[in-house]
């Protein structure tokens, strides 16, 4: 059941469309799984608060400030000055922070700091988030220049090669520590622990802080950091537990809990291992710290959660992948040693997001693989996910806005992504999660963390290629899994030029690459653009003033990929710092500044707005006489406003 009327697409702001995804099927769950997607999302929506936080130390105080104007000011709401304050709002919103969600650079307010001071002073000193015994002048006066000075805490990560990452970046894992000290002491804890086979993820749940001049760190746990907001997500985390699915769930749920409890990463190890151990259920969830996107060094985890649940038909399409897993192993072109020589416990669904919090929402993937340590996919498997109606909106919300038709190099070719695109799409997303990330394997004495800052683009690059090479193959052609030996050139000439050229329009003028996944892809495009040169594999070219990507051999740039994906993987085996910087500052941060200005250009002329987020649903829980809940229905209807609001009432915390 469900109330409200359903449409994908909600309101625009700055550079952002929001969009609405459907939870198909949800009403054939039965009440005891609606009851767990009921708590488990409530587990989710409480976190938020930590991303804030982990995201930027000033960064609650300025969006706690911003709501207390935006509800409460009388003055006039019309001018342009209160309409910019408006639009600041809603990007601190969405970026859960002041900086860019997919840049990390500093969005500076379109209102002067003096209207601001004169709209604060006509608030009622109460509903200021002051300190107790804080002076508001003082206060006012710290937060000024964060908010308006570009030049004070610039970006939330700064990746620039020779800058030291820790001091320049914004991000609030490290407080009065450099990154020297920062690495030295982890280097310190993995010597003492080098002949562990089951090694925690060193820093994954700790800010890293200096007392008294000694480095250590402050765990994230129930009675420590975070911890107003860690105890609620354990609240509903404990009430999922009595209606899970079956006793494997109810039992890495209890390890979960038992991580939160304790912040041992060992009890997380635990918990990944019975986690990824679980087939049986059709509800699922990830709660905790995960990714490491948002630390410049590659160690700190944000906190994250999505809730989910099978689409039992479109699985049947991963779950041939994943019974496949060996076969693509096996016939991999990377050199036979970093090769596993038995995949273990590989499983692929395509899923329903029900609900998504922290470093999922409002911004989200569309395909998940976990978990991230290499000794326990080698030993005990992943799951992989393809979200599959968040697909299905950026779909339904694409359609026939002109993109294709501004960027594609000619009618033939925009046919043959009309047809193969979105198959193939899903196809490649499928493919870089349940088998890119879980192939291949380290050289035994291999630091997981050997790349440093250059690790994640380079595992993006890896699962990417890995997709790449197979979405070609006849396998997929004999399994059903693409229609015939055509399909994959979709996928190719989409990529390319998106690496090449159309990404540009996330870049602002005069700006390098950043992003892990943007680098990724900058890095697989112009590699195999420079491999290309003799054989013209690939070119750029012009047509009427205008740069389109046009590829001459597609079985060629197959075997492009295929020499790129070896050395990735070699590099990515045997920890080869050196290679992966080369390789990712060579091919993958620069923008060449004439092709920048036209794609925007170009772009511009759309009006499209470059990123998409998304609105999660409302769950109403539904209860009978006696208090017992008898049906969850769904409301779409929720305005963007009111959804953030609401979670900054029902779901704050005070971490002070």
């Amino acid at each position: 059941m469900q109330t409200g009327t359903f449409c994908y697409t909600d309101e625009r702001f700055a550079d952002i469309q929001m969009l609405r995804y459907r939870l198909n099927g949800f009403s054939a769950l039965s009440l005891r799984q609606k009851q767990l997607v009921y708590y488990l999302s409530e587990a989710t929506l409480c976190g938020r608060d930590i991303t804030f936080d982990q995201f930027g130390k000033y960064n609650l105080t300025i969006r706690q400030l911003l709501e207390a104007i935006y509800v409460h000011y009388t003055g006039d709401r019309t001018c342009p000055d209160f309409m910019a304050l408006e639009v600041y709002l809603k990007r601190v919103w969405f970026s859960n922070g002041i900086y860019h969600h997919y840049g990390c650079e500093k969005f500076v307010p379109d209102f002067s700091v003096s209207y601001f001071r004169e709209v604060i002073d006509t608030l009622d000193e109460t509903l200021l988030p002051l300190h107790e015994g804080q002076n508001k002048d003082a206060f006012l006066e710290e937060l000024f220049p964060v908010m308006f000075q570009p030049d004070v805490l610039p970006k939330r990560v700064n990746k620039a090669d020779g800058d030291d990452l820790v001091l320049t970046s914004a991000c609030h894992f490290y407080e009065d520590v450099t990154q020297q000290e920062v690495e030295q002491f982890y280097r310190d804890l993995k010597e003492r622990l080098a002949n562990d086979p089951q090694p925690p993820s060193f820093g994954l749940n700790s800010t890293v802080v200096k007392h008294d001049g000694i480095v250590q760190e402050d765990v994230w746990r129930l009675n420590g950091r975070y911890g107003a907001a860690i105890s609620r997500i354990v609240f509903w985390l404990q009430k999922a537990h009595d209606v899970a699915e079956n006793e494997r769930q109810q039992q890495y749920i209890s390890t979960l809990i038992k991580f939160y409890q304790t912040g041992d990463l060992r009890d997380f190890n635990q918990y990944c291992i019975e986690w990824v151990g679980e087939h049986d259920a059709r509800v699922d969830f990830i709660n905790g710290f995960i990714e490491v996107y948002g630390d410049p060094l590659g160690l700190k985890g944000t906190w994250e959660g999505i809730v989910e649940y099978k689409d039992l038909e479109a699985t049947k399409r991963t779950r041939l992948i994943a019974d496949n897993a060996q076969w693509f192993e096996d016939h991999s072109p990377v050199d036979a040693r970093f090769r596993k020589t038995h995949v273990k416990g590989v499983t692929a669904h395509v899923i329903c997001a029900a609900m998504l919090g922290g470093d999922e929402y409002p911004s989200t993937a569309i395909g998940i693989n976990l978990p991230n340590a290499d000794w326990i996919r080698a030993e005990y498997g992943s799951k992989s996910v393809t979200i599959g109606n968040l697909t299905e909106a950026y779909n339904k919300a694409a359609h026939g806005n002109g993109f294709k038709e501004e960027f594609v190099i000619d009618d033939e070719t925009i046919s043959l992504i009309e047809r193969y695109g979105d198959i193939c799409d899903d196809l490649h997303t499928d493919l870089h999660e349940c088998l890119g990330h879980g192939s291949g394997q380290l050289l035994p004495d291999t630091d997981p963390d050997a790349l440093k800052a250059y690790g994640n683009t380079i595992e993006e690059a890896r699962a990417d290629l890995f997709g790449l090479y197979y979405i070609a193959d006849l396998k997929l052609v004999e399994l059903g899994l693409t229609p015939d030996e055509e399909a994959y050139k979709s996928q190719y000439y989409t990529y390319m030029m998106n690496g090449l050229l159309t990404q540009l329009t996330r870049i602002k003028p005069g700006h390098q690459i950043e992003e892990a996944h943007m680098r990724n892809r900058s890095l697989i495009a112009h590699w195999c653009m420079e491999q290309s040169k003799q054989d013209r594999v690939m070119e750029l070219v012009k047509r009427e003033g205008k740069t389109y990507l046009k590829i001459n051999d597609y079985h060629k740039l197959r075997g492009l990929i295929a020499q790129l994906l070896t050395e990735i993987q070699r590099i990515k085996s045997e920890g080869d710092f050196d290679a992966a910087r080369y390789m990712v500052e060579r091919y993958a941060v620069k923008v060449d500044p004439v092709i920048h200005e036209e794609i925007l250009s170009r772009y511009q002329k759309l009006n499209l707005a470059p990123y998409k987020g998304f609105l999660n649903p409302v769950m109403i829980p539904i209860y009978d006489e006696q208090g017992e809940m008898t049906d969850v229905t769904l409301d779409y209807s929720e305005g963007y406003t009111h959804q953030m609001l609401r979670y900054s009432r029902e779901y704050g915390v005070d971490f002070c």
